[in-house]
């Protein structure tokens, strides 16, 4: 842990100090010491929305699930049905797809 022991000391107007509070939530950052310390050395903050990383995450999770039944499937009968392999195919597309999509926006991130 960083131990921070140098102090500056800020006099805002009440239309700065609104506005201070509004680009924080809009970054949805609740601490307003990291919030000013990361915006006065770096001069941005970056919030990425992640809700397609849950999503795929989700679809992973489903896949997997997907798997385990059908490798308990084959274990307890020796066989696979073809229809449960094209499921399987059928949700590792989508996750590749949503992989895909993702990389993509990052790569716009400047």
């Amino acid at each position: 842990m960083k131990i921070r022991n140098q102090e500056i000391h800020v006099l805002w107007t009440k239309e700065e100090w609104e506005r201070l509070h509004e680009k924080m939530q809009e970054a949805g950052v609740k601490n307003r010491s990291a919030y000013i310390r990361k915006m006065s050395l770096d001069g941005y903050i970056v919030k990425l929305d992640t809700s397609d990383i849950s999503q795929m995450i989700l679809l992973l999770r489903n896949a997997t699930n997907n798997l385990n039944q059908v490798a308990r499937k084959a274990n307890a009968t020796g066989s696979i049905y073809g229809a449960d392999i094209a499921d399987m195919q059928a949700k590792q597309d989508e996750i590749w797809e949503t992989a895909k999509e993702i990389l993509a926006r990052l790569a716009t991130i400047q």
